[in-house]
C-alpha cells in the first residue's frame, strides 16, 4: 500500500479556484482523492467532472452550509483543507473596525466554524478524518501594514493546535500549513514585475533563492492528509524556502 495515496478519500478544499488552494486541490486529486472545489466564483479551470460549490464564507451561516452541501454531494467526505482567506489591511493607525471584522470573519471565524461543522459530521458518522488549516509565516513573524492579517494568521496557528487536542479522541487529525512568500493573485500586485527590486530583495532573503509557487504547497498538504502522517497532529509545517530561517539573508 502507498502511504501517500489518497485514493479512498474525498476532500473539500476551500478557496480552491485559484492560488494556493487551487494547487492543493489539484495535488490532492493527483494523489487519488475526489476533490470538491470551493470559491465565490470559478476562476482557474477545474478538472473535468469536478464538483464546485460556491459560497461567500464571510457570511455568518455560510461555513456550516458549505459543509452540509459538501456532505450532501459526497457523503464519504473525510478530508478538509481550510484555505480560504484574504488581506484587507491598511496601516495600523488607519485601521477601522470594518476592515478588522472583515479580516477576522473570513480568516478566523469561517475557518473555526468550517472545522466544527466538518467534525460534527464525521463524529455523527463515527468516521475518522483529517484537516489542514492554511495559515502563513505571518502567524509567526510580523510584516509592515499587516496588523489584522498577522493577528488572524497567528490565531490560525493556535487554532490548529487547539482543535488537534479537542478532536484527537474522535480520531480526527488537525495540522497546519504555513506558506511563506508565494506568487499568487494576492501577491501579484507587488511581485508581478512592477517593482523588480522588491522581488530581488526577497529572493536574496529566501535561502532557496526563489519566490515560491502555489504548487510548492501541494505536496505538504497531501502528506499531512495521507496515511503517511497518521501519527502527526497539532503541527504546523512551514513552506517558505527558508525565508524565516536566517536573520539577514544574502547581501
Amino acid at each position: 500500500m502507498n502511504p501517500f495515496s489518497l485514493a479512498s478519500s474525498i476532500a473539500l478544499v476551500t478557496g480552491s479556484t485559484k492560488g494556493i488552494g487551487h494547487a492543493i486541490a489539484l495535488g490532492l486529486g493527483t494523489a487519488g482523492a475526489t476533490v470538491i472545489f470551493h470559491g465565490t466564483k470559478r476562476s482557474e479551470p477545474l478538472p473535468p467532472g469536478s464538483r464546485f460549490i460556491p459560497a461567500d464564507l464571510g457570511a455568518p451561516e455560510a461555513p456550516a452550509a458549505l459543509v452540509a452541501d459538501a456532505f450532501a454531494a459526497e457523503p464519504g467526505l473525510n478530508l478538509l483543507v481550510c484555505n480560504a482567506g484574504s488581506f484587507f489591511d491598511v496601516p495600523f493607525l488607519e485601521m477601522g473596525a470594518d476592515r478588522w471584522d472583515r479580516t477576522m470573519s473570513l480568516n478566523v471565524r469561517a475557518t473555526y466554524f468550517l472545522a466544527q461543522a466538518f467534525a460534527r459530521e464525521l463524529i455523527a458518522r463515527q468516521r475518522p478524518g483529517a484537516m489542514v488549516i492554511v495559515s502563513s509565516t505571518n502567524g509567526f513573524q510580523s510584516e509592515d501594514d499587516s496588523t489584522a492579517y498577522d493577528t488572524s494568521k497567528g490565531a490560525l496557528v493556535m487554532m490548529t493546535r487547539s482543535l488537534a487536542q479537542s478532536l484527537a479522541s474522535h480520531c480526527i487529525r488537525v495540522n497546519g500549513l504555513a506558506p511563506g512568500l508565494i506568487h499568487t493573485p494576492l501577491t501579484d500586485s507587488w511581485l508581478g514585475g512592477k517593482k523588480p527590486e522588491t522581488r530581488r530583495h526577497y529572493e536574496k532573503k529566501i535561502l532557496l533563492g526563489r519566490i515560491g509557487e502555489p504548487v510548492d504547497c501541494a505536496g505538504t498538504a497531501v502528506f499531512l492528509l495521507s496515511p503517511a502522517a497518521a501519527y502527526i497532529t497539532g503541527q504546523v509545517l512551514v513552506v517558505d524556502g527558508g525565508l524565516t530561517v536566517g536573520q539577514i539573508g544574502r547581501m
